[in-house]
């Protein structure tokens, strides 16, 4: 009885080579899969266009529009109402912010030929004169390289073919 005690008293031992085994699969895993995540700043106001264009667009600096604010990396800088009342082209506040962004950052060699690269994130409802502005703003700032987010469409879904229609 004294040997059965003793053997229950010892401390049971922990079997790390299973452990080991699951956190190496879930580490190579997780490596090959975050590769395949392209993840845009999304913000609840903004509902944008949809396309069915096949390039990922790669990841640059987002200017994003909804109806109340324009927005650069996560900070408003002008309501679209104070944009839309002026009567310049230009718009300080954004070519400030373009600006700082560009001085945070160094040129590289592809972005001396065609600019730095710029996403506009519109919601599909902002008026053109804006859009305009914002581009020209952003082309004034060097940032030529402009893209336009818009939200996928499959192939052969309604709502592509609507918009294939539209365009013809």
């Amino acid at each position: 009885m004294a040997r059965h005690h003793k053997r229950l008293k010892q401390t049971s031992k922990l079997n790390l080579v299973s452990l080991m085994d699951i956190f190496t699969i879930l580490v190579f895993f997780l490596l090959v899969n975050s590769s395949d995540v392209e993840v845009l700043q999304s913000n609840k106001s903004i509902k944008l266009p949809e396309s069915v264009a096949e390039k990922k667009p790669d990841a640059t600096l987002v200017v994003m529009l909804n109806q109340t604010d324009i927005v650069v990396a996560g900070r408003s800088l002008v309501p679209v109402a104070t944009v839309l009342g002026r009567e310049e082209n230009d718009i300080k506040e954004l070519t400030e912010e373009l600006e700082y962004q560009a001085s945070r950052r160094p040129l590289t060699e592809s972005e001396k030929k065609k600019g730095r690269a710029v996403t506009i994130m519109g919601d599909e409802s902002i008026p053109y004169a804006l859009l305009k502005r914002i581009m020209t703003t952003c082309a004034a700032a060097d940032y030529r390289d402009i893209s336009l987010a818009v939200t996928r469409v499959a192939p052969g879904t309604p709502d592509a073919e609507e918009g294939l229609a539209w365009q013809q």
